[in-house]
Formats: C-alpha cells, structure tokens, sequence
C-alpha cells in the first residue's frame, strides 16, 4: 500500500501544530477524550469548555491573583 505525499504533509502538518499547541499551553481536548473513554470508560467526559476551564486553571491557578508555573 503506498501513502500519497498530500497524505504524509497532512500528517506532519497536523503533527507540527500539535505540538506547538502543546508548546504555549493549548490541552489537547482529543487525546484527553480518547484516554477517559480508554482508560476510564465508566466516567463522564468533561465539555471541551469544562476541560479548557480546569487546565488554565490548573496551570494559573484559581481565582487569577495566584500563578504557579516555573518562571
């Protein structure tokens, strides 16, 4: 079976922009959602809304006066 080019620069393009999504912060609410239905398939799934709201907070903190991060 032979991959198209156009196939494999999707692939590479999609790869690129997921990790620069990760690099400044952005969850990845797709492999969040394919691990709670792997691993956890008995639990709910949070809102991307929900799930974006839980990891700013987790990342800056509650309430916005504190953040904790490295630097």
């Amino acid at each position: 079976m032979r991959i198209s080019s156009t196939s494999l620069l999707f692939k590479f393009a999609t790869g690129v922009a997921k990790t620069a999504r990760l690099m400044v912060g952005v969850p990845d609410y797709d492999a969040y959602v394919a691990h709670r239905r792997r691993a956890h398939p008995d639990e709910p799934v949070m809102s991307y809304e929900d799930f974006f709201r839980e990891r700013q907070a987790s990342r800056y903190g509650e309430g916005g006066g504190k953040i904790s991060r490295c630097c």
